[in-house]
């Protein structure tokens, strides 16, 4: 009796009818459950084709999640130096965050991952909530892959002739490629991952670590049978030492100094990583069980 008298007491202009269209419109967009729109940004040589099913995937589990895959730099546009990358993504990604002031979840695969860093730390007051790092060369890429065709017979010890010069630079690839043998010239000709690093000194770089703290989340996907991320410890920080020994992300020196927010991040409990094993390179975007395990908790 109780309810049918609440149901009927007026409620300042908003009957029945009303209340119900508005839960209805609500569960048929998603709002009803307050699923944060998802920015997904693409890697190397590729685009927004191939992430059709993980945005089937999110939609599957989280029905109206609004999916943006963002198309810019697609397939062989990929190879462009991510200097220039970096700031047309900026502008896509602060388009989307304007208009959710909800904030946004960013979702990120491999060279992607190193393009939604620096769009993080160059973006003062964005609102992305979780940073998700799919396969992503984070602390750099040192081996020999599929990648290197594109430089001919060159292997990953003679790579850094290539890359750390003014012609090396015009490729993406380089300014993630850190050789363990040549780190002075790593710091010296690599004009992107260092200074996002923090691992050489720079006048943003107190600037860049608050923004990129500004995140209240980073997931750190990666596995050992990748194949293309070497070594793939770098998909959560780990990376070799001059002796190809593979040193984990808390003994790094960016994360010890804190350089870029680190290890604040960590100390928050705001780091997360997620290890699977089995999964190749190309196929981390496609396979449900990572979704499900590593992703899918995360986008809320």
């Amino acid at each position: 009796a109780s309810d049918r008298v609440e149901m009927r007491a007026p409620r300042a202009g908003w009957g029945p009818p009303a209340v119900l269209l508005l839960l209805l419109l609500l569960l048929a967009s998603g709002s009803a459950h307050g699923y944060k729109p998802v920015i997904i940004v693409h890697g190397i040589l590729d685009g927004p084709e191939q992430f059709k099913n993980l945005s089937g995937f999110i939609n599957e589990v989280h029905p109206g999640t609004e999916v943006q895959i963002i198309s810019l730099f697609n397939d062989c546009e990929s190879m462009k130096p991510l200097l220039i990358q970096v700031p047309e993504f900026r502008k896509a990604i602060e388009k989307i965050m304007n208009a959710r002031p909800e904030g946004v979840h960013v979702l990120c695969f491999s060279q992607g991952g190193l393009v939604c860093r620096a769009v993080l730390s160059t973006t003062p007051n964005h609102n992305v909530h979780t940073f998700i790092s799919l396969s992503s060369p984070l602390a750099g890429q040192y081996g020999d892959t599929d990648y290197l065709k594109w430089l001919p017979g060159c292997v990953k010890k003679t790579a850094f002739l290539f890359c750390y010069n003014k012609v090396g630079q015009h490729f993406s690839f380089c300014d993630y490629w850190n050789d363990p043998h040549h780190r002075a010239r790593y710091l010296k000709g690599n004009t992107f991952l260092p200074p996002i690093n923090g691992e050489i000194p720079h006048q943003h770089l107190k600037d860049w670590r608050e923004n990129f703290l500004r995140i209240k989340k980073m997931v750190l996907i990666g596995g050992p049978d990748d194949g293309v991320i070497t070594p793939w410890q770098s998909s959560h920080f780990g990376f070799y030492d001059s002796n190809e020994d593979v040193v984990e992300m808390r003994n790094q020196a960016f994360y010890k100094n804190d350089t870029f927010g680190l290890k604040t991040l960590d100390a928050r409990g705001d780091v997360s990583v997620c290890v699977q094993s089995g999964v190749k390179h190309t196929h981390w975007h496609s396979n449900f069980t990572v979704f499900k395990t590593c992703i899918e908790k995360w986008l809320i």
